[in-house]
């Protein structure tokens, strides 16, 4: 495995990001005791800013280059999640059903997401309202940032947002 190009410190765990040029490529969550990047270059600095950003207000949209590598499937989910209110978390089958699929194909493309926060799968929930999975993870670390995250994003939400939205 290529080491990371940097390794930040992130409120829940440590995040390792990959670059091509200059745009993002890949954001891992990796354990908090991961010894973070002790230099970091143009790119990463503007990657600490953007999260800096998000960490301050959950509403905060990402603007860096990134760029995200799947199927054209994996596409279409990714830039569904794109439309996903921090603090208003979906469904995967609500995804499913707008994009005209089943759930558990958008479960694996929300898995397969290499650049978790900056498009947020972690904002997809189960029909229920349980957490589904995260990361390819059913328990465990995963969801334990999963859920912080989702608690974090629930400050931007509207005082009158319902737990999940269901309609999309």
């Amino acid at each position: 495995m290529q080491p990371y190009d940097a390794v930040l410190a992130a409120p829940p765990c440590r995040l390792g990001a990959r670059f091509t040029g200059a745009a993002l490529t890949e954001l891992d969550f990796l354990p908090a005791d991961t010894p973070v990047s002790r230099r970091l270059d143009d790119r990463s600095r503007a990657l600490v800013r953007e999260l800096d950003a998000y960490w301050q207000d959950p509403a905060h949209v990402f603007a860096l280059p990134y760029t995200a590598a799947g199927t054209s499937f994996q596409q279409r989910v990714w830039h569904a999640l794109l439309q996903i209110p921090p603090g208003r978390p979906s469904t995967y089958g609500a995804i499913a059903k707008a994009l005209g699929t089943a759930p558990r194909a958008v479960g694996q493309a929300c898995a397969a997401n290499p650049l978790p926060i900056v498009i947020p799968c972690h904002r997809v929930l189960a029909a229920n309202g349980a957490l589904g999975g995260f990361m390819h993870a059913s328990s465990g670390a995963p969801l334990e940032v999963k859920t912080w995250l989702l608690a974090h994003e629930q400050q931007a939400a509207p005082p009158d947002a319902t737990r999940c939205a269901r309609s999309r």
